[in-house]
Order: C-alpha cells, then structure tokens, then sequence
C-alpha cells in the first residue's frame, strides 16, 4: 500500500493539495506497518525510509520551478514596493512665505539652487569655463547643403526639397575663439552694453556663438521667434529699441519688408554671407555686414570683455502669444543659470559622451537652457530643424539622412506634437504592412507594455533585448538609433505617446513643466518614474505651491489630493514683462523672505510621492448654457491621440449646451480610409467635406472621449474637417505649436457659427 502510494506521488506531482493528503496517508500507512510487524520487515523499512526520502526530494525539485515562477517574483515585487516606499517621496512639504497654500521642494535640496557650479554666477562665466576645460573637444555641429530642388505633386503643389551632408564640427576651443571675435566686432560697429540687440533667426550654429558674444559684452539678447508675423516683430523691436538685429537671410527679407516701421534698428548682420541686393543699407537707414565680417573685425581688433553681473538682464524674451501682441520677459543670468543647475541634477550622468540634437526654436527657453546646459557639460551640439529632422521629413529628399541619422544623438529635447507625429508615422508604417509584420509588432509592444506598466509577467532581460532586435530597432533608428533619453516640454504629454517613446524607443522621457516667466523651470520628472500624466516633482531650483481657487471648485484641502492654482517660486522666477507693469504686478509676488512668485493660472494635483499632476487651467475653462464647466486643453489633449487628427480646437459657447470642434485631419490616415471604403474625391479639401468622412472622424473622437472617461457634454457633438495644416507661418499656432484661439476663431468664425446652426 504504501509503495502504491508513492508512485501517485509521481503521477500528482502538479497538485501540490493531492500530494500533501497521499503524503499524510503514506505515513499512517507506514507508521501501522512498523508498530506491528518491525522484526519481519527491517529491510522493508530500510527500503520504504529510503524509497520515501527520494519521493520527497523529488517531490520538493519538482516544485522548484513552481516556486521560483511564481513565488518568487511576487516576493520581490513586494520587497521592492516596500523598499521603494521610503524613495517614492520625490516631493515633500515645505513651509513658504507670501499667500496661504500647499507649497512642496524637490526632496534632495532644502532650499532652491542657483548654481551647480563654484565661483559660476552667470552664462557667460559658465560657457567660457566649459570651453577652458573642454578645448579639444566637439561643440557646434553643421550640415552643409548639398543641392536643393523642387518636387511637385499629383495636385500641383510645389515642395522643396533639399539634399544635406555630413555634420562638420567646430571645437569648443574655436568656438570660445569666434565667439570673442564676433564680441569684439561687435563693439567695433559701435554697439554698446546700454543698447539691445535683437536675434531674429532658426535656431544654428551662429545664433549660439552670437548669443554667447553677446554675453561677453553684457548685451541684452532680444529673442524673436524666426515665425513671429510683421506686426509682433515690429512691436518687440521697437518696445526694446533695439539697434542691432542678427538674423538669417530669410529673416532679412521680412525685417527689409518692415524697415519703414522700425524706429531704432541702425544695424543689421547677416548670417548668410550672400546678402540680398535689396537689403541696401542706404534704402533702409542701417549698415548691413555679413556675419563672418564681423568675426573677422573683432579678430583683427579685439576688445575686451565686459562680463555681466548675475542680477543684469541676460535675454528679453517674446512669447509668441496665443492672445494678443507678445509680451518680453526679462530673464537675469541668474535666472537661467537656476534652471539650468537643476535640470543638471534631473538627469544622470550628463556629460561629454552625450550628443544632443538642436532644432527647436533657440528663441524658446527650453532650447534656449537646454543648449547652455549641453555646453557646460562638454556635450556636443548639432543642428537640425523640424522640416529636416528624419529620413521622411518634409524637406528631405527620398532616399537621403535626415539630421537624427547622420548625427545619431543621444539626447533631444521635444514637444509633443512633434513626439505625436512619430508616433503616428510608425503606426501608420505598421498598419500599411500588415500581415505577419503587424501581428509581431502588436505582439511585442504589448508584451513591453506590460513590463513597462510594472508588471513582473512583461517583457524583460533576454524577451525585452529579444523584442527591440527584432522589432523595434527598426523604430529606435528613426532617430539615430543611440537616444538614451528625451526631455519634452511645452505642452501636456499624451500617456499613448509618452508609453510608445518608452517601449519603442527604449528610452526614458521626461515630462517638465515649466514656463518663459520661469525660465522653463518648474517640475521635471525623475529619470526612473515611468508614470505617465505626470509632470513630477519640483526642479532643485523651484517650490510649487497650490493655492486655493474657489470659483472654479480647486482648493489644497480636497482629498484625496491638494489641488489648486499653481505658483512657482524660486530664483528662476524672472523679473516681469519688460515696460508692462500693471501685467508684471497681476502675475508676479514677492513675499516677504524676498523670494518671487510666479501665479501661473495653470490648475494642478499633488500625488501622495509629491508628483504634480496638471488637471485644468483657469482661461481654457467655459462654462456651457446648463452650468456644465468645460476645459477647453484637457479635452483637446484627450481627443489629439485619435488617429484621424493632426491638430484640433475645441469651441465652447456658453449660449450652447453642447461643445463643437475643428479638426485639422491627419491626410494620410483619411485617404487610407476613403480607399477602403471605396470614396470617390479629387483631392482632400473635397474629401474633408463628405458626409462619410465627417462621421468616421466623429466616431473617432467619440471613441478616444470615452478611453478618456471625458463627460458626454465635453464631447463635441459636431465636428468641422480641415484640409490645411495649422502652422506657425500660418499664424494660427505658435512656434511652439500651442494653438492660438483667438486668431483661429476669427479665421474661422464662419465654420464656427455654421456648426451652431446646422
């Protein structure tokens, strides 16, 4: 009996229950067996003694990989979750000045830094020790133009097209070198510290040198965006009185257009050797010299340096508004210097092996910081633009590398249109194959989703390395193959988005909030937190307080989470709107430690582990004809991910009790459509006007308004079809692409009143 016993122990060996009853049964049985007949069977016992030893052995091996299959995993989740318990603080509470609220500091310093840096105060002292430190190494990097020609498409339309080379270097230590020639020449045209001068360009290698020889003649840098129309450049040149503009030959074209409006511009350099004839300084009241004359002046003739003091005003920068004319913020040395020591503590290990690719607007302060940061690490910068950026950008020609594939970075900055548009582009990629091709993409985005989502069943070691071979290495070489981590700012990051960068371009990506009043600092997500709809914890060089905000239902005492108004304070905080007080003293406080407040009118959440969460923003919320409050951002951020859309606006009339949209489609995804469904249309101003397509675009929305748990009144209930993209030459969006309501309203304020009345 016993012996029988055992051998089910053999055929049960997957029901651990079972075995544990036979085992019980086998040793009664043994147990009777020995009391009453030991003298006959001694051998029987030795044998039985041995014979169970090897079943429990056995037993136990088997349930080995039992054990470490599951057991295991779930006791290590649950050391980690409980070691990481005293590390999910990456925010704590702080005592502050100035009005009541909720206030929180980064949990590694206790009070906001200033500077990372010993006897460093201002840019220029930061930019001239990294060039003294990383001499022989590679700084600014340029793609030389190869040929450029024109396409044109089935419909007409004319693309340019342009053919690029290989990135050609300049050294920190020439780079230090021109920029004290293009400081000397500068002051040899007769520029002086007390005037202002104005860089009106796409970002490149000489907006960096021009800025930074600024600098070492305490010159104060008026930043314009390249895309800025003729009336918000000519407000922001003649609020500033600036005497010298820098500008590419393009911008010069517009500044020539413009020259009878100017009051104070006396002097004009060109970035581009070949100056246009109708630039003629006679015609215009300004002397006009290439930017290569001047660097060659100064290094003839140079001049010593003026440097600046860490309170004098670095950069005037002009927002490119989404209402009304720009406004200049007044950005110390100081000011930027905080921004640009905390994010240095946010990521790790920056320094001279990382390459960044540039191409956001250098007028914006995130491109602006992030660039005087990779300088101060002895990274190398080179230069793109958005139109260039990869193999299938708009302007580069078929078969020829995009900026990311000849450079091969290993850091970028981004905003999430443009981190959107990848998205979208590889999906499309993915769904057009079809096949086997999509199945095993599918497959393996899920199965990293779910490592991603911190599951210990997901993707990882051997099946993750397995996964981007054969999958998304395709994907992560789209830019460059090497970007080990991606900041994006500007605008809220869709979850889709920030989960599609972390799977398919195995890299981190931090999303930082942050304003131009606030040199851009605010909070940064740590480079270890893969949670998304987050903005995470205060930067080093800021505290973020939540302040109570009754009218609209947000006060720091709700639960489970403080939310409220938030004010960011902090050395980073910028001295106000250049010659506009009474908007300086309606957004600005200081308290009476001395420290300044910015009131940013964004609406925030704070997590339990001090994370920030931005949830509404005061002027984006309308309040419908039946009491209902919409937020016009939040919504537009939930509906944006709809494959159907490239951009969308949403409108609230609080005449209405419903919402409408416009929705500028995605061309690609809709024709692809139309083909299957068998559409006939000339081309896709005619197709965005079919019923069929209307309803297909709305059932989208609907869909993605529903992921989103979105309320049925913030939905739109109808829907009107764009064929042409919202671009910055447009005017219909900023350069950094956030929508400017205003303007779009009154372009289509027709469309807007025919969606009210049909």
């Amino acid at each position: 009996m016993p012996l029988r016993l055992i051998l089910r122990l053999f055929t049960n060996h997957n029901n651990a229950f079972s075995n544990k009853i036979i085992l019980k049964k086998c040793m009664n049985q043994l147990t009777n067996s020995f009391s009453t007949e030991i003298p006959k069977y001694t051998s029987s016992f030795l044998t039985l003694s041995l014979s169970l030893s090897l079943t429990l052995t056995l037993t136990l091996t088997m349930a080995i990989p039992y054990f470490l299959g599951a057991i295991v995993p779930l006791l290590l989740t649950i050391l980690l979750r409980n070691n990481n318990a005293t590390k999910r603080r990456r925010g704590l509470p702080v005592d502050t000045s100035g009005d009541p609220g909720y206030a929180v500091r980064n949990h590694r310093f206790a009070s906001p830094v200033e500077t990372a840096w010993d006897g460093v105060t201002t840019l220029a002292e930061l930019f001239e020790e990294a060039c003294k430190k990383h001499g022989e190494r590679l700084l600014l990097g340029t793609r030389k133009l190869i040929r450029r020609e024109v396409e044109i498409s089935e419909d007409g339309r004319r693309f340019e097209k342009v053919e690029l080379g290989d990135y050609e270097w300049v050294t920190y230590a020439d780079a230090f070198r021109a920029v004290e020639s293009f400081a000397s020449g500068l002051a040899l045209l007769g520029h002086v510290r007390e005037e202002r001068a104005a860089i009106f360009a796409d970002t490149r290698e000489e907006w960096f040198i021009a800025l930074q020889g600024c600098f070492r003649r305490n010159v104060t840098v008026v930043t314009i965006y390249a895309s800025l129309g003729e009336e918000a450049l000519c407000h922001s040149l003649n609020e500033t009185e600036v005497t010298t503009v820098i500008c590419g030959k393009k911008e010069l074209k517009t500044l020539v257009g413009i020259s009878g409006q100017l009051d104070s511009v006396k002097r004009v350099i060109c970035m581009d050797d070949d100056i246009p004839s109708d630039a003629s300084s006679i015609e215009h009241g300004w002397t006009i010299t290439s930017f290569a004359d001047v660097e060659k002046f100064g290094r003839a003739n140079p001049v010593d340096a003026d440097l600046p003091l860490s309170a004098d005003v670095a950069v005037i920068m002009y927002t490119s508004g989404s209402t009304g004319l720009p406004k200049g913020v007044m950005m110390t040395h100081g000011n930027v210097l905080a921004t640009v020591s905390a994010v240095l503590s946010i990521v790790p290990n920056l320094g001279n092996k990382d390459i960044y690719l540039a191409y956001l607007p250098m007028a914006h302060i995130l491109e602006l910081a992030a660039e005087n940061l990779m300088a101060a690490v002895g990274s190398a910068i080179g230069y793109g633009s958005p139109l260039t950026l990869t193999d299938t950008s708009n302007k580069i020609k078929r078969g020829t590398k995009g900026d990311a594939t000849a450079l091969s970075p290993t850091l970028m900055a981004s905003v999430p249109a443009i981190l959107d548009r990848v998205r979208d582009g590889v999906f499309k990629k993915v769904n057009a194959a079809g096949g086997l091709s999509k199945k095993l993409f599918n497959l393996a985005y899920a199965r990293r989703l779910h490592a991603v989502n911190g599951s210990w069943f997901g993707a990882w070691g051997l099946e993750k390395a397995l996964w981007n071979f054969l999958v998304f290495k395709k994907v992560q070489a789209v830019l460059g193959g090497r970007i080990r981590f991606i900041l994006s700012g500007g605008a809220p990051l869709s979850a889709d988005t920030q989960r599609f960068i972390n799977i398919c371009l195995g890299a981190p990506i931090g999303q930082g909030y942050g304003l131009t009043e606030t040199c851009a600092g605010g909070t940064f997500s740590d480079f270890d937190d893969t949670s998304v709809g987050r903005v995470g914890p205060p930067l080093p060089c800021s505290f973020i307080k939540l302040i109570d905000w009754p009218e609209g239902g947000y006060l720091t005492n709700d639960s489970p989470m403080p939310r409220g108004e938030i004010v960011i304070g902090g050395p980073n905080v910028t001295l106000g709107y250049f010659k506009n007080e009474e908007k300086t003293k309606e957004s600005y406080k200081v308290d009476e430690s001395g420290m300044r407040w910015f009131y940013t009118g964004d609406i925030g959440r704070f997590h339990a582990d001090g994370c920030l969460e931005i949830i509404d923003r005061k002027k984006d919320i309308v309040k419908l004809q039946h009491g209902e409050y919409v937020s016009l951002g939040k919504v537009e951020a939930a509906l944006i991910v709809s494959p159907y859309v490239d951009n969308i606006m949403l409108h609230a009339d609080p005449f209405h009790s419903y919402c409408v949209a416009l929705v500028v489609v995605s061309q690609s995804t809709l024709e692809e459509w139309a083909s299957k469904q068998g559409i006939d249309y000339s081309d896709l101003s005619e197709l965005c006007t079919k019923e069929e397509a209307v309803k297909e675009v709305h059932a989208s929305l609907v869909k993605e308004g529903k992921k989103a748990r979105l309320e049925k009144f913030e939905i739109p209930a109808k829907v009107k079809l764009l064929s042409d993209p919202w671009t910055p030459e447009s005017g219909l969006v900023t350069a950094a692409l956030k929508l400017k309501r205003e303007i779009i309203r009154k372009t289509f304020h027709a469309e807007l009143l025919e969606l009210y009345a049909s």
